[in-house]
């Protein structure tokens, strides 16, 4: 993922489009496209800041709200598999996927490994 500018580049960037000069040339002065000067012009007059907003947010997961049921379930039984528990979460009235099941059990550190090879 590609990181955002500096806070010391965009402030200089929108000090310089305040005092007066063209965006295009501004724009052109520190390397950087137009619509950028723009942007980070628009964002300082919004909030009052041109830092950069947060990347790569998560989610949250979908079956949060089930979380405490599928640990529970897993622990009454270890070996139940995954599309076990999206059945039993469809005749619960919870539509899900084989997808959201294994993530919220993966963010839990809990996997489905199979058995050992026999030698």
């Amino acid at each position: 993922m590609v990181k955002p500018y500096s806070e010391d580049l965009r402030i200089r960037v929108v000090g310089r489009v305040e005092a007066g000069y063209p965006v295009r040339e501004v724009a052109e002065t520190f390397g950087v496209s137009a619509s950028s000067v723009v942007k980070w012009s628009q964002r300082k007059r919004e909030t009052g800041s041109v830092a950069a907003k947060p990347m790569g947010s998560r989610q949250a997961r979908s079956l949060a709200a089930q979380r405490d049921w599928l640990l529970a379930r897993i622990a009454a039984k270890p070996d139940v598999t995954l599309r076990e528990l999206v059945a039993e979460m469809d005749a619960r009235a919870v539509r899900t996927s084989y997808g959201s099941v294994w993530r919220l059990l993966n963010d839990e550190g809990i996997s489905f490994k199979k058995k050992p090879a026999r030698l």
